[in-house]
């Protein structure tokens, strides 16, 4: 082996090694946002919740003087004692929170009254609303930890205890800095409550160092019954001490917070106070300050959970903005689609006089040995006359050799180095004998009538290009059917739509014809963008030349075998479209036809085919995210609607293009997988734009198994309307 060899083929290992980076950064994008989801129902209880509440136990395990003791209970040093409030003092607590609506108004309320109060917060609450938390512990208020998720820990295991309590206190440590001593089981009541289930629970949290305070009084403000009721309620007699409790979240608190502001000056002026827990005791503070690590780690929670909180608004955004653009898209593409089958389909329509003349069919070919020969005897089959021009752009495959083997008449080639496909056209359009120009691809076959069809819309002398009907020739495969659906729904319905809106943003390079003096006028095709057929159609609207859609001048491509292909082929086109769109940019600002173009055409082609298709996965990410936090049966009656809507849009174009159905049966997981595809590709589109990334050329490997229309297996119906059997 030679060195240069050795050379290359470490060259060939290495871009091979390459080659998945180009999926990293934006698969890391929508694995980020996927992660940004998960944490937002992860701290909106939507995942790990347990809401049952244990049925009630027997009670001979609990200890007599806990039974009949006081609503604090510390067993924390093996000792079990239990405690009462003193007299004239209420230890107010509020269960649930923080919440974003009525914590601030009891908060207020209290602040006005000057009485301090004790609040259990969720620790999923607590880190989306850290700044009340903050606010609590700056007015003077103990913290108390209720769970991080509010199961019934009746139930859990110890791992699961621990769980909760640890990420109850990071949420606590994040939002103010502190560490707590108190807790509230969750369905907890009076001390005779306890019984053999719940009781386990309290010595084992007492063994984490804790507090447990339960209740005396009770308010049952959250069964709304009223102001006075909850008064009522929450007041103790005689005198006594107590620890009262209510809910500042869980649902509407406006009885809660119009009672406070009653019950609180109320009592006062009967000598009561209103006291956190260890300010009633006489005892330290429960609060102890976090530093170093477990602050940061705090911090850092916080921060992730208002990441999370943010990105999933900007998303819930999105979402609308897909919801608007895929409703108005369809009933466009309905409403305009029917008037335009209506319009060219009408009895004696008809753009002009006859179309007769001779045209020149520029094939430009790169390493197209095995399409090649189909491509040019389709040609020949036209029942238009033709002069074909096959221009090889530097093959290293002898497709040029297989064109002249063939000795057909009125064929000739070509030859250049290879300059990409832009000089090609150029260069077939110096060498065209004719005013009317095809372009197609050397992958592409024709039928007899392409030709024919194509060009009568030249009769309107306003006509400056005409842009046919693409159609997938290998749609045996998953991807080509769902490519296969993606022409006949998303390309040609789209092209009728556009041709009613005088904006149609692109000439398909398999099969478009042109004007000579039209292409003359806008300088012919440029290599300023990866898709010179949006270029050139972008061009000629601005140029006050009209671009219409032939749909019965159906071409046979083939569409990109693996995923792989599919990506490079779909990169190009999404990449190109936006440096078109940039290029064509001041058409916006500008009067007559540009202007009306960059008013109209550019914004749709920016909603449409930039903007839709990058959002359009929400949909399916959101579906994702409703299964496994809910609500389960909307997110699917949801994403089920919007999937029939799609469907019913599928079935008229196939039925517009006389199209058997059965493909639409991978519809579905087209939605689901191919759609996540086309998303990746144009986020990588967009990232290469905005870092002003360049991106070459990327040759398609082809097998030529599309057919010249008189080969087509399974070949049937006459020659003008011959396609392959599905």
């Amino acid at each position: 082996m030679t060195p240069r060899s050795t050379g290359a083929r470490r060259h060939r290992t290495a871009r091979r090694r390459r080659l998945p980076l180009r999926y990293l950064l934006p698969v890391t994008l929508l694995a980020a946002l996927m992660a940004m989801l998960m944490l937002r129902g992860y701290v909106h209880s939507e995942i790990l919740a347990d809401h049952r509440i244990a049925p009630p136990a027997a009670t001979d395990k609990v200890p007599h003087r806990v039974l009949g003791g006081g609503p604090v209970i510390d067993a924390r040093a093996g000792r079990i004692n239990t405690v009462r409030i003193p007299h004239h003092k209420l230890v107010l607590t509020f269960d649930d929170g923080p919440d974003p609506v009525w914590t601030p108004k009891v908060l207020d309320t209290l602040k006005r009254h000057h009485a301090h109060a004790v609040f259990f917060v969720t620790g999923t609450m607590a880190s989306r609303y850290p700044g009340l938390v903050q606010r609590m512990v700056d007015e003077g208020h103990e913290v108390g930890l209720h769970t991080f998720n509010h199961p019934d820990l009746s139930y859990q295991s110890k791992s699961r205890i621990d769980w909760e309590l640890s990420q109850n206190q990071l949420a606590l440590a994040g939002a103010a800095g502190i560490r707590t001593s108190l807790f509230r089981p969750p369905y907890s009541s009076f001390p005779d409550a306890f019984d053999n289930k719940s009781w386990p629970v309290t010595r084992y949290v007492a063994q984490r160092g804790y507090l447990t305070l339960v209740n005396n009084t009770d308010s049952e403000d959250w069964k709304r019954s009223g102001v006075e009721e909850i008064i009522r309620r929450a007041t103790p007699k005689g005198g006594k001490g107590a620890v009262v409790l209510m809910h500042d979240s869980g649902g509407d608190r406006s009885q809660t917070v119009a009672a406070l502001d009653k019950f609180l000056p109320g009592l006062q002026e009967e000598g009561y106070r209103f006291t956190n827990l260890t300010e009633a005791l006489d005892a330290p503070s429960a609060h102890t300050p976090v530093t170093g690590a477990e602050l940061w780690k705090g911090r850092a929670w916080i921060f992730l959970v208002q990441a999370a909180e943010k990105t999933t608004q900007v998303l819930g955004v999105g979402l609308a903005v897909i919801g608007v653009l895929v409703i108005t898209r369809f009933g466009l593409m309905l409403v305009l689609s029917f008037a335009h089958a209506r319009r060219v389909r009408r009895p004696g329509f008809r753009w002009g006089a006859p179309v007769t003349e001779p045209v020149s069919v520029l094939v430009p070919a790169y390493n197209e040995a095995k399409c090649i020969e189909n491509t040019v005897r389709s040609l020949m089959d036209s029942d238009h006359p033709v002069e074909v021009i096959v221009i090889d752009d530097g093959s290293s495959d002898g497709t040029a050799r297989i064109v002249e083997d063939l000795r057909l008449p009125n064929v000739r080639v070509v030859r250049q180095h290879n300059a990409g496909k832009p000089a090609a056209l150029n260069r077939g359009i110096a060498n065209a004998r004719h005013d009317l120009i095809v372009m197609m691809d050397g992958d592409t076959v024709f039928e007899r009538a392409t030709v024919g069809e194509l060009v009568q819309p030249f009769g309107d002398a306003r006509v400056g290009a005409v842009a046919g009907n693409a159609k997938v020739g290998n749609r045996d495969s998953l991807i080509g059917a769902w490519q296969h659906i993606e022409y006949v729904m998303g390309f040609n319905l789209d092209r009728r739509m556009y041709d009613i809106l005088r904006c149609m943003p692109t000439i398909p390079g398999a099969v478009g014809a042109f004007r000579r003096s039209a292409l003359e006028r806008v300088g012919g095709m440029s290599d300023d963008t990866l898709a010179e057929d949006t270029d050139i159609t972008m061009a000629l609207h601005r140029d006050g030349w009209r671009v219409v859609y032939a749909e019965k001048a159906r071409a046979w491509t083939e569409a990109p075998e693996s995923v792989q292909q599919l990506w490079s082929q779909r990169y190009r086109w999404s990449y190109g479209t936006m440096q078109a769109i940039w290029k064509h940019r001041k058409a916006v600002v500008e009067r007559g036809a540009s202007g009306r173009f960059g008013r109209v055409g550019l914004p749709l082609v920016s909603l449409f085919m930039v903007l839709a298709p990058l959002l359009a996965p929400l949909i399916d990410v959101f579906l994702l995210y409703g299964l496994v936090f809910g609500p389960t049966g909307k997110t699917v009656g949801a994403w089920l609607g919007v999937l029939a809507i799609q469907a019913a849009c599928a079935a008229y174009a196939f039925r517009l293009d006389r199209e058997r159905m059965t493909h639409l049966i991978s519809l579905p997981l087209q939605q689901i997988l191919y759609r996540q595809l086309m998303y990746v590709v144009l986020l990588q589109s967009w990232i290469t734009a905005l870092t002003g990334g360049r991106l070459r050329w990327q040759k398609l490997r082809r097998t030529g198994v599309v057919e010249a229309p008189g080969g087509l297996p399974g070949q049937r119906g006459p020659a003008n309307d011959r396609r392959p059997v599905a």
